[in-house]
């Protein structure tokens, strides 16, 4: 019985690494409530078994005296034992469509993709409201139920940007060799979330979550450099040269 309750646990622990990552063990002690002993013992297993690595975040701030905390991802080996869903027969599929059909063929398949993924998720992005912000927290909500392991990330104090990060993805392995597929679905989150959104990194790339960039408050000129700009463009004239009428 309690070899069944450490490799449920365990699986709790490797499921919020690869939806988390990168996090710590403190962080997976509280989010989990378990000891932070309890929570080591996992992670050294899952070390050991290829299932997580070390991985720093890309901005970790300042840090007091002390040993620096561990931050931990899963492993592409880690990312590959979830369901991948059919992913041989799907390059199978799309290197013979390319092949007899051409590339445009591909890009039409990913672009229909696209809309498809923009209907399914529209009614739940919609239902969230205008604010950018909950938009994307709605549509990461709606991602983790479909198998994405999705999360809002804020930049900075989260009032310019956030992040959307996808922690697994089921065709990561097609789209490592048909990147429009991840194309596609960028450009589905910016038509879902109505802003100019960027993908920053992809699981087929080899990163070790899909990091999308939203801004959430665009920047805008003050009223009067507005007004100062069009009384400006208003106020010139072509200039009539000499000899001209």
């Amino acid at each position: 019985m309690r070899q069944n309750d450490d490799e449920s646990t365990r699986a709790k622990v490797l499921d919020l690494i690869v939806e988390k990552g990168p996090v710590s063990a403190a962080q997976l002690a509280k989010v989990l409530s378990l000891t932070p002993a309890a929570v080591r013992r996992h992670i050294t297993a899952l070390e050991e078994a290829g299932d997580i690595q070390v991985r720093l975040p890309a901005a970790l701030g300042k840090r007091g005296r002390g040993r620096p905390a561990r931050y931990y991802v899963a492993t592409p080996g880690a990312h590959a034992s979830f369901a991948e869903g059919y992913s041989d027969i799907a390059n199978r599929a799309l290197s013979y469509l390319e092949q007899v059909a051409g590339s445009k063929a591909v890009d039409s398949f990913a672009a229909v993709r696209g809309r498809d993924l923009e209907r399914r998720y529209m009614p739940v992005v919609e239902a969230a409201g205008k604010d950018p912000s909950d938009r994307a927290k709605a549509l990461a909500d709606a991602l983790t139920l479909d198998g994405y392991a999705a999360s809002i990330r804020d930049v900075g104090d989260g009032s310019f940007a956030v992040q959307l990060c996808q922690g697994h993805c089921p065709v990561r392995e097609v789209a490592g060799h048909f990147t429009v597929l991840c194309d596609a679905e960028t450009q589905a989150f910016a038509r879902l979330l109505g802003v100019p959104v960027q993908r920053l990194a992809t699981l087929a790339a080899g990163a070790h979550v899909c990091t999308t960039h939203v801004p959430i408050a665009m920047p805008a000129l003050r009223k009067r450099a507005a007004r100062a700009a069009a009384s400006d463009t208003r106020g010139r004239r072509p200039q009539r040269t000499e000899g001209t009428r």
